[in-house]
């Protein structure tokens, strides 16, 4: 096929915001790149070219102009304008069209592990719907507040704009480091304590750091896969250890898996089943950890909403052995798009961690950190703490009484005196995805405790099945709309 015939085919759209020559430009370097024009073809005079599409010859031009400088052509005034020449070894063929479909080696070990990592995590996406779960109340926050302090930042800029300390915003840490010790009876000092983008940005950052490839390491089952995927992404060796009305079976992992280097534990308010560790199987974890020179992974991931009493104090304010890493999140307590989290490190590994920090993403995004600062210290966070513990508080009563009533002889009730969802198990004997699937019918949204077992990890626990409910993000009104449509779904027949 002669050029100007591969040339004159080239398909332009006008009247679009793309500028003609952006478009001939566009055509012409793919058909480069393909091999459709080969090196040293000579290309039509720009005014030929222009007739034969019917556009500009400044079109054309421009299209030349940009191909050359980028160097897919050359040529000279008098001598006409060509394909370069050193694009024949380099240009693939029309053959390597179909290969550039897919990647040219396969991944390595380590990505086919970062890949397969999250692949069972749900992510929530469209509009809010009764029962998503752990999502704060976003009517509640106090975003005209935060505007005005962001607003305040940007309009005063100061040297912090720059490149930040890895380790994150000097006056948060301070400041997150008080509230911890008053909140969480968290032993710490402000240099100990790491601002990350998330606490799953913490996980991940101590999961790379403290694990070799075969490491045994405990996670409650069930329990988050979010929090296990950096764990698999470090190629340790997940196993799940048994959830009980007391916490983690320490006395299983210990039977089982003696050797463990890391144990990831949610003592405050285990996901999802709602349950808190007792004293006394937090005193047999410290006690194995130090003997064993084992990590601890506390997640406290939403501590701060506790309804029948103060928060409990943190597993890590009984380490005396320095083997709790203390993660945290302002993902449920302020709004998930803020991407804040945190770890308070034994003094021991602060430098390396924060070191480590450095490699993963210099720092984080310093802004967003100066108005939490901002926030805190003008006491607009204890505020919102308390509005929101007082909101979801009455969130929780509407909840549990709408159950109650409309549900007492289908499901039974977990333990329901912390967090922003509700785990309920079905008492006659129903088919969890097809509960969840109905639902979603009407409309209703919910999660089965299925979802949490950890199918990658060795070996699955058995535990009844159920539903974990969110109710921070509705309306009182809301939840006893969904709990009637949950009713109406769990009286169809099975």
């Amino acid at each position: 096929m002669l050029v100007t015939d591969i040339l004159s085919a080239l398909p332009l759209a006008r009247g679009t915001q793309d500028p003609l020559f952006r478009q001939l430009y566009a055509q012409i370097k793919d058909a480069i790149l393909r091999g459709t024009l080969g090196a040293g073809m000579q290309l039509p005079p720009t005014r030929e070219l222009a007739r034969l599409l019917s556009v500009s010859r400044q079109t054309v031009l421009n299209a030349y102009d940009q191909l050359s400088a980028e160097g897919y052509l050359s040529g000279a005034v008098g001598k006409g304008t060509f394909i370069s020449e050193h694009l024949a070894q380099a240009a693939p063929g029309p053959q390597a069209a179909a290969a550039t479909q897919a990647p040219m080696r396969p991944l390595s070990a380590r990505g086919e592990a970062y890949a397969a990592a999250m692949e069972s995590v749900g992510f929530h996406q469209g509009k809010l719907r009764p029962f998503r779960v752990s999502m704060p109340s976003l009517d509640l926050f106090p975003f005209d507040v935060w505007s005005r302090l962001e607003g305040r930042r940007w309009r005063h800029p100061d040297y912090h704009m720059g490149y930040s300390d890895p380790a994150g915003y000097a006056p948060l840490r301070e400041l997150l480091c008080v509230y911890l010790r008053a909140s969480r009876g968290v032993n710490c000092t402000p240099e100990q304590v790491v601002i990350t983008s998330g606490s799953q940005q913490g996980l991940f950052l101590l999961s790379q750091l403290l694990l070799a490839p075969g490491d045994e390491v405990w996670v409650e089952s069930p329990g988050y896969q979010g929090a296990s995927a950096p764990l698999f992404a470090a190629g340790a060796r997940v196993c799940t250890v048994p959830v009980t009305a007391d916490g983690m079976d320490v006395a299983y992992g210990i039977a089982h898996y003696p050797d463990a280097r890391m144990v990831l534990a949610t003592p405050s308010h285990q996901l999802p089943l709602g349950v808190t560790m007792s004293l006394q199987r937090r005193l047999e974890l410290l006690r194995w950890a130090a003997a064993q020179r084992a990590w601890i992974i506390e997640d406290d991931y939403d501590s701060e909403y506790r309804y029948t009493g103060p928060p409990l104090a943190s597993l890590q304010s009984l380490d005396r052995a320095g083997c709790v890493l203390y993660v945290g999140t302002l993902s449920k307590v302020l709004f998930p798009g803020l991407r804040l989290g945190y770890i308070v490190a034994p003094p021991a590994l602060v430098e390396p961690v924060v070191r480590a920090k450095a490699v993963m993403d210099r720092h984080t995004a310093i802004v967003p950190q100066m108005v939490l600062a901002d926030f805190m210290a003008d006491g607009h966070f204890g505020r919102h703490i308390r509005r929101t513990r007082e909101a979801y508080g009455e969130r929780r009563a509407a909840l549990l009484d709408a159950i109650a009533a409309r549900l007492g002889d289908e499901v039974k009730v977990g333990p329901s005196d912390a967090g922003l969802d509700l785990a309920v198990h079905f008492l006659r004997g129903h088919e969890e995805a097809a509960v969840v699937a109905r639902a979603l019918e009407q409309g209703i949204e919910t999660r089965a405790l299925a979802y949490y077992a950890n199918r990658m990890a060795t070996p699955a626990c058995a535990f009844a099945p159920g539903l974990l409910l969110g109710f921070s993000s509705l309306t009182p009104a809301q939840i006893v709309h969904g709990i009637d449509v949950l009713a109406k779904v769990l009286s169809l027949p099975r």
